[in-house]
């Protein structure tokens, strides 16, 4: 590679003990990234979508990806990124795919604190209270940026939004709103509310149909979506804190709707009603 910022093109390429494709390694783990305050981005997409962010500090690749993607080779030099180049088997092994594509970003970690999230205007906002599953939270944090939410709060013990599987869900979304994490559920529930947020907890058992025309209204209010794991839903505590639980029918006969299903169908209610208010 003789893109300024490159490697020599006679330097040997690193392999998977190479120190900095050691350190890149750590970065697979939460702990890891809490530590160094960076995480890994995979593929050429999302590598695109971090470079839009400014966010790649440094930019690792095998000979093939370079010359698959020089467009994204420049950008990373353009942005001052450090660019090294990596055998096959150093790549795979900062992947957790099963195809590794062969090029992988070290990027800034995005989460800000909760108030900053939140902004001074706030309308529609997504809460992800206890999802454990990392595929699931990346499809919220997505369906969230597609509903034009303004943040996404992760609450609780809700999985860590740098999650190589979580960042590949959200398909480069995690870059487009801001991400918050907060270990105290109780905080971000008081900073919604502070922040004149309604709190609209998805509960197949609500008592608020989402197609009931009280729920209007409500729709058309800056509101916050509190969703929980797929498997147990919203932790009761939180369900009891919220001012609406909100059920979605189902007029078939599945057993229920997916989470990420679920967001999209309550985020677009509300991104629907900010838009026609109340009928």
């Amino acid at each position: 590679m003789s893109t300024p910022g490159a490697p020599a093109p006679d330097a040997p390429p690193g392999t998977e003990r190479t120190p900095r494709v050691v350190a890149a390694r750590k970065l697979l783990r939460r702990a890891g990234r809490d530590r160094a305050g960076r995480f890994l981005v995979e593929g050429a997409q999302a590598v695109r979508e971090a470079l839009d962010g400014a966010r790649v500090r440094e930019l690792l690749l095998t000979d093939a990806a370079a010359e698959r993607h020089p467009e994204l080779v420049e950008a990373a030099a353009a942005a001052g990124a450090r660019i090294s180049a990596v055998t096959e088997r150093a790549a795979e092994s900062l992947s957790d795919t099963v195809t590794p594509q062969g090029l992988v970003a070290v990027c800034d970690l995005l989460d800000v604190p909760v108030a900053e999230a939140l902004g001074e205007r706030a309308r529609l906002v997504a809460v992800c209270a206890g999802i454990a599953d990392p595929g699931n939270a990346g499809a919220v944090i997505r369906v969230a940026d597609a509903a034009g939410a303004d943040a996404v709060l992760l609450a609780g013990d809700t999985v860590d939004p740098h999650n190589p599987k979580a960042v590949r869900a959200s398909t480069g979304s995690v870059f487009h709103l801001p991400l918050a994490r907060e270990r105290d559920t109780a905080a971000v529930l008081d900073a919604c509310r502070s922040a004149g947020l309604a709190l609209l907890v998805a509960d197949g058992h609500g008592e608020l149909d989402l197609h009931d025309a009280r729920a209007a209204a409500v729709l058309a209010g800056p509101v916050a979506w509190v969703f929980g794991g797929e498997a147990h839903g919203v932790p009761d505590d939180v369900a009891a804190a919220a001012d609406h639980r909100v059920r979605v029918p189902i007029y078939g006969r599945a057993e229920s709707l997916n989470l990420a299903t679920a967001a999209a169908v309550c985020l677009y209610a509300s991104a629907g009603g900010r838009r026609l208010g109340p009928r």
